[in-house]
């Protein structure tokens, strides 16, 4: 439930069906080689603790608990809340003590199709993998200010600069694991002429020096590095569609495409290339899927026209989906000013009122229920929707006592 699982390349859990092996450092919660899935596993097991208790004083009760948040508000969208009757909504999906959200982005997913051609490797070439890794990561709304480094990105980008000084063809190519999800790997197999071996991993060496200087302050164990390929690939993109995909993953957008002029910090509008992948269907093609975010609905229409234009201009097509609204600020919420009071009174400081630029249900529920009163808090949890998400067990246990306080006022 509104979980994003990664995991390193050295972790042999399997995410579909396997447990996580959990660990205590300290004041953290983490997964060993995981994610934790803290957001927002930690909201699931407080709402299953009040429905669970006959002693918590509390007003009457509606649960919601969503699938599919994370991959575009699916399942908030698709629920049916004629059934409810409250007109406050306490939204646990906050990742920061001390800070009450009461706006958020709106967003969408586009996938951009590209198609490849094949052609028969000739005898004389040999399989190279080039891989990107080393990289931190992150929520690709709450993390992509800070911007780290992009797999897919930079993979696009060292592929381009080779095809300067080189000829090459792409066999296969992929990246990412989650389209919100700052894509922290990255892989091309790639077919090279035998004589041309030494001087390819030459210039893989020369562009690794250049990117690692680049990132230096901020990805620094980022990584660029060939190794021997499969040997037994029997086909590889053609020379027109090798150098379209790089051109593509060199000239997408991605990103903080805009800061908002009124919230100091705050990103207006932004876009990130989460999964790569080669599809072997009918037709062959590369898949880029991207999360499109934007606190302006008009902004987030222009980014989708842009990767829709691009695409087309390299003989692709898009498809979009996970579209959802965001959600504005109410001036007149008595829900905020409750919790701010209460905040004060219990913590004795106050409490910050912010924006976010991910995306958060509370604007999906409020166009199902008009007039609905929300504000988003949570407990501390740091690197989500990384292997280094871990939870402060202090911070749940003070945002527990909170959320109970709350629920006294009525």
């Amino acid at each position: 439930m509104d979980m994003v699982a990664v995991k390193t390349a050295e972790c042999d859990i399997d995410l579909e069906k396997d447990g996580l092996r959990l660990k205590v450092d300290g004041d953290y919660v983490s997964a060993e080689g995981t994610s934790l899935g803290g957001d927002d596993g930690i909201a699931v097991a407080y709402i299953l603790a009040l429905l669970d208790s006959d002693e918590i004083p509390h007003p009457r009760i509606e649960a919601v608990i969503t699938t599919d948040e994370e991959v575009g508000m699916d399942g908030a969208v698709a629920v049916d809340l004629s059934m409810l009757t409250a007109k406050r909504m306490l939204n646990i999906d906050s990742e920061e003590e001390g800070i009450l959200l009461t706006s958020c982005a709106g967003g969408l997913r586009t996938d951009c199709h590209l198609p490849v051609h094949l052609v028969g490797r000739p005898a004389d070439t040999v399989c190279l993998d080039v891989s990107v890794g080393g990289l931190t990561g992150g929520h690709s709304g709450t993390e992509i200010n800070k911007e780290r480094g992009n797999a897919i990105k930079i993979l696009g980008i060292t592929l381009q600069q080779l095809l300067g000084k080189m000829s090459f063809h792409i066999a296969a190519i992929d990246g990412g694991e989650k389209d919100n999800a700052i894509a922290i790997e990255a892989h091309a197999a790639v077919c090279v002429a035998a004589d041309k071996k030494e001087e390819f991993e030459r210039e893989i060496g020369r562009i690794a020096k250049e990117t690692e200087n680049e990132y230096q302050s901020k990805e620094k164990n980022l990584y660029i590095r060939t190794v021997p390929g499969k040997t037994n690939l029997e086909d590889m993109f053609d020379k027109e569609s090798t150098a379209n995909v790089a051109a593509f993953l060199t000239t997408m957008p991605n990103g903080v495409m805009a800061m908002s002029a009124d919230i100091e910090g705050l990103v207006e509008t932004s876009l990130n290339a989460g999964i790569l992948k080669t599809v072997c269907g009918t037709h062959k093609e590369v898949v880029v899927s991207l999360a499109v975010r934007s606190a302006i609905e008009t902004s987030k229409r222009k980014v989708k026209l842009q990767l829709d234009t691009l695409t087309r201009a390299f003989g692709g097509y898009t498809e979009s989906h996970g579209d959802y609204p965001g959600w504005q600020y109410n001036p007149d919420s008595k829900l905020r000013a409750d919790m701010i009071r209460i905040y004060k009174e219990m913590f004795g400081k106050d409490v910050k009122v912010e924006a976010l630029h991910a995306g958060l249900e509370c604007g999906v529920m409020i166009s199902k229920i008009p007039g609905l009163d929300c504000v988003s808090f949570g407990p501390d949890i740091f690197d989500i929707h990384t292997t280094d998400e871990r939870l402060s067990i202090l911070s749940t246990a003070r945002m527990w006592e909170y959320l109970l306080e709350l629920l006294k006022q009525k």
